[in-house]
């Protein structure tokens, strides 16, 4: 088992490109969710990955339903600004998901409503109009997850 990060619908390559690498570097299998908002040719998704691309395990899917069905046993958290719970609040295992939506909008209500008690969030200022970027987002998570595993298989 791994970790896993899940992007739904992402949008900016850049963000895709270095989080593809930080996948790369852990050993965490990384979930793309279309549609993107980018071919996988991009130059700028492929800047960003640097020369990683070969060393990330990649899944695609065409909607979020479909990555439920193919890991019906999966430990889901769904990255909102909108959640009850920072994300220390939980034990992670070796099999957890961490979704994350896109740049703009985030997850939809769709996929929150029924999963609003894995909701996760990242504290932060909240007189602010923005959030962290979505990269920076999935490195806090991520490594939040792999020090509570004692950070398997990476020195």
């Amino acid at each position: 088992m791994s970790l896993n990060i899940v992007l739904v619908e992402p949008e900016i390559p850049s963000n895709t490109g270095n989080i593809a690498r930080t996948c790369a570097l852990t050993g965490t299998v990384l979930h793309l969710v279309r549609p993107l908002g980018f071919s996988v040719d991009d130059k700028a998704l492929k800047r960003a990955g640097l020369d990683y691309w070969n060393l990330v395990e990649i899944h695609y899917y065409d909607n979020f339903f479909e990555l439920l069905e193919k890991y019906p046993y999966g430990d889901f958290y769904y990255a909102t600004t909108k959640a009850k719970n920072n994300y220390t609040e939980f034990n992670y295992n070796d099999n957890s998901f961490f979704v994350f939506g896109r740049e703009t909008k985030g997850l939809s209500k769709e996929i929150l409503e029924d999963n609003f008690d894995k909701g996760i969030r990242i504290p932060m200022k909240t007189n602010i109009a923005r959030s962290l970027n979505l990269a920076n987002s999935v490195n806090i998570v991520l490594f939040e997850a792999l020090r509570q595993l004692n950070f398997p298989n990476i020195e």
